[in-house]
């Protein structure tokens, strides 16, 4: 196993993790950036700076890349801590330990995927993950795509999958029309550029029939979708469609940091001021403390970068924080799950793909737990991420504790850790 030193370890190279690694620059501290993709930007900057044209993506990759005091540890998996100042990965090729001063956990969120008829099949994913394999590189030219769900993440898949050639036939919002333009007056009245692009982006998909207070019914097909039903009050209507990309908001990866004892509220890490959690050495940003966009990722890891080096915080940082948070408020009180979304899926729905496990089943238990236990939930490759999130709207439960190693990992790293841990006790 290799062993690395490092001041500050940033865990996540997107926005959040690239502003704070560029903030802590000059503190001439040693910053080490790990990632588990091949190259930085996470999924908002997906492929590189040089794939994007936010401009800010080129920045601060030109200033990490270019300093002396930044290390890179990229396709880099955390497997688990054997203490809370050593953080072990598993790379393609290798096992790498890395001991560190201070930490800041930017390892963003992920898709709430909640569970409805016919979600399991063929042609149906989340919507940021169509996003993701268009970036990708996936072929959707003349594809039939209906965009479902709630969020302004919607719209954004839409211009996505139009530029790469799709036919978008249909974006189909939950929340209600009253509810969108209320969210918009206050875009108009307290975050004007974002009303801007706002504006130029639904006018890019004028040709899109973009309806609201619509909700997905089911999705079917002969093993592959073939139509898409929903229901609009009184109305229920079919889409022939080839692809159905459908999105309920998005979730903090709050499980690293609960693990290491940080304190959590309302689905994210809470923090101070200067980022910092409840354990003094670990300091947050970005999506992990609650969606809000890029602009709320930079501000936070900005100030994360800072206040883990030992700088001094502007108030200009703060306001440009605040106001990235006020926007985070708006669309966590516009674009939130209702009643109705939580009663998508049938007895006969499976929420845990990989164990096969339905709705039926998980509602005669109380909690996680006794669901996990007896019914083995949770208990495949995504060891309850997707799952256990969809169990907490549905049923109201506890989030699924994580244990270690974080994600699946090779026996050979296993057998590293093991025999690195016998020779620390000898």
């Amino acid at each position: 196993m290799q062993e690395l030193h490092t001041g500050i370890l940033i865990i996540g190279a997107g926005p959040a993790g690239l502003a704070a690694a560029s903030a802590a620059l000059n503190s001439g501290k040693q910053i080490l950036i790990a990632d588990d993709n091949p190259l930085p930007g996470g999924q908002i900057w997906r492929g590189g700076p040089g794939k994007v044209r936010d401009a800010r993506a080129a920045l601060f990759w030109d200033r990490c890349q270019n300093a002396l005091n930044v290390q890179w540890l990229n396709s880099a998996r955390l497997v688990a801590f054997s203490h809370p100042h050593e953080a072990i990965f598993e790379l393609p090729e290798k096992v790498v330990s890395i001991r560190f001063e201070r930490l800041i956990l930017c390892n963003g969120g992920r898709e709430l995927l909640l569970p409805f008829d016919g979600w399991t099949l063929p042609g149906v994913t989340g919507a940021g993950g169509l996003q993701a394999l268009i970036k990708a590189g996936a072929d959707v030219r003349g594809k039939r795509i209906v965009i479902a769900g709630t969020g302004p993440l919607l719209l954004a898949v839409a211009e996505t999958a139009q530029k790469a050639g799709a036919e978008v036939l249909l974006v189909a919002e939950i929340q209600p029309i009253f509810k969108l333009m209320r969210f918009m007056g206050q875009l108009i009245l307290h975050h004007r550029s974002k009303a801007l692009q706002a504006i130029s982006l639904y006018w890019s998909l004028k040709k899109i029939p973009y309806l609201s207070n619509i909700i997905i019914e089911k999705a079917a097909g002969d093993g592959q979708l073939a139509e898409v039903h929903f229901r609009r009050g009184d109305q229920l209507m079919t889409v022939q469609a080839d692809l159905l990309a459908c999105g309920f908001g998005i979730t903090p990866n709050t499980e690293i940091a609960r693990l290491l004892g940080c304190s959590t509220g309302g689905g994210a890490v809470i923090h101070d001021e200067r980022q910092c959690t409840s354990v003094p050495h670990i300091y947050v940003a970005g999506e992990i403390t609650g969606f809000g966009g890029v602009e709320k990722a930079i501000a936070e890891g900005h100030i994360a970068g800072l206040a883990v080096s030992d700088q001094s915080i502007s108030h200009g940082d703060e306001v440009r924080r605040e106001e990235a948070q006020h926007f985070m408020g708006l669309l966590r009180d516009t674009f939130a799950v209702n009643d109705e979304v939580r009663r998508l899926a049938s007895d006969s729905t499976l929420v845990c793909r990989c164990e096969d496990v339905p709705v039926a089943e998980l509602r005669q238990h109380a909690s996680w737990r006794s669901a996990k236990l007896i019914t083995r939930a949770g208990m495949g490759a995504c060891q309850g991420r997707i799952c256990g999130a969809a169990c907490q709207i549905m049923f109201g439960w506890d989030a699924p504790e994580l244990r270690q190693p974080v994600f699946p990992c090779r026996t050979s790293t296993l057998a590293a850790i093991a025999a690195s841990s016998l020779k620390e006790a000898k």
